[in-house]
């Protein structure tokens, strides 16, 4: 997996109407070397009816939508907020990024990675075959805390769960190493094989 030190992690949330979506908010985290540093964080004006099942599922309420900034001035901030990071997300290809260039904000290119094909390529080995691949089912399973549908705490979920795998795979670097140390005495001398370490005994004190 790619090991991407500075990137955003956005989540949307949006309002499906008569097989139009239509962004309700916009949310994302900046992570800079294993640390947040920043976040964009806003709902969406929209004039079409709230559905009951997405305020009982976001949390998100006709009001704050009555209030909230039009998306040419969200998708605007938020573009600005982009620059020039990369991207990443959870199973985006398949819904946000799509939403996003419908509105006339085409990010794939600075899309780098998805974390949910991450957790489907690790599902049987570092998620001991999770039941489901949610974006909550995964975060729980490594501890972390949100409330699902909440685009921010998606995001941030998002993020977590990368840095969770790039622990794993660094962990797993470090476990092949020092199996090589051990498999390999002559490893822990920088030598590598009995070859090198013949050679090393018959130049000591050898001008360089």
């Amino acid at each position: 997996m790619e090991n991407v030190e500075t990137y955003i992690a956005f989540d949307l949330e949006f309002n499906t109407v008569d097989g139009v979506s239509h962004i309700i908010q916009v949310s994302a985290v900046k992570m800079d070397r294993h640390e947040e540093v920043g976040q964009f964080d806003s709902f969406v004006y929209s004039d079409v009816p709230l559905q009951s099942f997405i305020n009982g599922l976001t949390g998100i309420t006709a009001d704050k939508i009555a209030k909230a900034p039009k998306l040419e001035s969200v998708l605007a901030d938020f573009k600005a907020f982009v620059g020039d990071t990369p991207l990443i997300g959870y199973n985006a290809l398949k819904s946000d990024l799509p939403i996003l260039a419908e509105n006339g904000l085409d990010l794939e290119e600075k899309y780098v990675l998805d974390v949910f094909d991450e957790a489907f390529d690790r599902r049987a080995s570092d998620l001991n075959g999770i039941v489901n691949l949610k974006l909550t089912s995964v975060a729980d399973f490594f501890g972390i805390k949100g409330h699902g549908h909440n685009s921010l705490e998606d995001a941030r979920m998002t993020a977590q769960i990368y840095e969770k795998f790039l622990e794993l795979d660094e962990n797993a670097k470090l476990l092949e190493q020092q199996e090589e140390v051990s498999n390999n005495p002559f490893a822990a001398l920088g030598l590598g094989s009995p070859f090198r370490l013949k050679l090393y005994k018959s130049c000591k004190g050898c001008k360089e």
